[in-house]
């Protein structure tokens, strides 16, 4: 049956009120996902009950260009002697500064696939200086693929009046060029949190930990890119750990204390998030 010219102007009033109601409905939403994501969500992921003054920290590193860098995902507790011995005993070795001959023993590596198990890494900046300490656990032959982290003393005295750093923990996947700069540099793998938790897991392997804890560093990220334009995923959680002191060794794994109940459930739909991001090609 056609429709007559009255029913009609009726059908499009009715489109145009309903294309009006989605019109606000989609602002709605827009404007709730930017209060939650940019306002509250952030506020209420946010917890430094074992370390307040971290608060006024940085999460983020920066690379000598100023451009955003590798997240902040690790922590330790401990004199820098203890951070030395507890690295070692975990199979973590102090990298080599870069100089003209380290950088070339890196190309060496790689091209003709010979061992250098403390190849140097790149500086990083936090709070305006360069990593004070860098360790490395070789995952290939060459210094193609490697586990590695940059530690910055972020505080002289923490709560319990020890040294507090703060790391950036990634695995090296491969070698190839920024996708800033064109400049050569070893690419990163997305997964940051499977990094902070192998060198946490190492060191308390090694029997070198009291105790861990978290805090918040980035927040919850699903698409964020480092300094080398490689892109990375995190819950957005420090994972600190308390080391034993003078060297000595913990009988037993290491006390975790609780993070609040509002973390917890961030973690759990984090970590389900996460794994759907890992299962897409």
């Amino acid at each position: 049956m056609l429709l007559g010219v009255a029913d009609f102007k009726i059908t499009r009033m009715a489109a145009k009120k309903l294309d009006r109601r989605l019109a606000a409905a989609a602002i709605g939403a827009v404007a709730a996902y930017v209060v939650l994501a940019y306002g509250l969500a952030p506020f209420f992921w946010r917890h430094f009950e074992h370390q307040p003054r971290l608060a006024e920290m940085e999460a983020t590193t920066r690379t000598a260009l100023g451009l955003p860098g590798d997240a902040i995902n690790v922590g330790l507790e401990g004199t820098e002697a203890d951070v030395l011995c507890a690295m070692n005993a975990a199979g973590w070795k102090p990298a080599d500064p870069v100089t003209l001959c380290s950088s070339l023993r890196v190309v060496g590596s790689v091209l003709f696939d010979r061992p250098y198990q403390d190849a140097p890494v790149s500086p990083l900046f936090y709070d305006n200086r360069k990593q004070d300490l860098a360790f490395e656990k070789p995952a290939a032959k060459s210094a193609t693929k490697r586990h590695h982290v940059r530690f910055w003393k972020a505080l002289d005295a923490g709560e319990d009046g020890r040294p507090v750093w703060l790391g950036s923990a990634t695995f090296d996947d491969s070698l190839g060029v920024s996708h800033y700069t064109g400049q050569i540099t070893h690419h990163v793998a997305p997964d940051i949190d499977a990094e902070r938790d192998l060198l946490s897991n190492d060191l308390a392997a090694a029997n070198k930990v009291e105790t861990t804890y978290s805090v918040s560093g980035v927040g919850p990220t699903l698409f964020a890119r480092n300094g080398g334009g490689d892109p990375y995923f995190t819950d957005g959680d420090i994972t600190v750990s308390k080391l034993v002191s003078g060297c000595a060794a913990r009988g037993g794994a290491p006390a975790s204390l609780p993070a609040p109940a509002n973390i917890a459930a961030k973690n759990v739909f984090f970590s389900w998030l996460a794994a759907l991001w890992r299962a897409l090609p």
